[in-house]
């Protein structure tokens, strides 16, 4: 791969973007703490594992710190969805990055507008807008910023290719293409259950033999993280159903908490 990807983050999506960046080249995976770091490299070595034979996940080097980053010449904050958090990070890459390196945000909701201008270098930034599990999603929803030059653009539909996936060019709206259309109906989803009493499994199932959908709504707002829901729908201003508010107040944010509306534990 001729770019050299950095990625800030440690994350689902981070170690799901750096897992496919390493069947093609070196990484540099930035990691906040020991621990994160423990579980990033957990999680990009059973990616890895199942992409190739090979010790891809060798190609992948986790740093302590983002100044570490600068030797990448194209930098992706992966971090929480919150735009004071994504914030914060694109900030200090933009003043660790070089002259000629691509600066990008994993967000799915916020505006990439609004995130370029926190790096003070909002020519070189887009937003690549991965999907959960990355090695696996086909899609990258591509998002200039206005700034954006015409080689950082092409830069960013390579890399796309490189990956493997298909790059659609969308505008620089709350929540995009995808989740601009899916939230208001995963949460439809959860008022139709509250409406019913119907069990999520019984929801889910119509809706995958019915429609012909790979997940149910219910267990993809869980795979998805219902505190990233919630963020999500607030994002793009669509009413966060109670349901999934109270859950996440109990700490019950889906798979990776093993409960949300599903008991992943069983």
């Amino acid at each position: 791969m001729e770019e050299r990807l950095g990625i800030a983050g440690s994350g689902a999506i981070a170690c799901g973007l750096a897992a496919t960046a390493a069947q093609h080249g070196e990484v540099l995976l930035w990691a906040r703490s020991d621990a994160s770091a423990d579980r990033a490299r957990k999680a990009v070595a059973k990616w890895c594992s199942k992409l190739s034979e090979e010790p891809t996940a060798d190609r992948v080097t986790i740093v302590s710190s983002l100044e570490e980053l600068a030797g990448a010449t194209y930098l992706v904050e992966a971090v929480a969805e919150d735009h004071a958090t994504k914030a914060s990070v694109l900030s200090e890459l933009g003043r660790h990055s070089n002259g000629s390196s691509v600066l990008a945000t994993t967000t799915s909701s916020l505006s990439v507008t609004a995130l370029a201008q926190e790096t003070g270098k909002s020519e070189r930034f887009v937003g690549l807008h991965v999907f959960n599990p990355v090695p696996k999603m086909d899609l990258i929803e591509l998002v200039y910023s206005p700034d954006a030059t015409d080689e950082v653009k092409q830069r960013s539909r390579e890399l796309c290719a490189k990956l493997g996936k298909t790059a659609v060019e969308v505008p620089d709206i709350a929540g995009f293409v995808v989740n601009r259309l899916l939230f208001p109906y995963l949460f439809s989803a959860v008022d139709l259950l509250e409406e019913t009493g119907l069990e999520p499994a019984a929801i889910d199932k119509c809706m995958q033999l019915g429609a012909g959908h790979p997940m149910g709504p219910l267990a993809l707002l869980d795979y998805v993280g219902l505190d990233v829901s919630k963020a999500i729908g607030e994002a793009i201003g669509v009413q966060v159903p109670s349901r999934v508010q109270q859950l996440v107040a109990a700490g019950d944010l889906g798979k990776k908490t093993g409960k949300g509306f599903i008991d992943w534990t069983k």
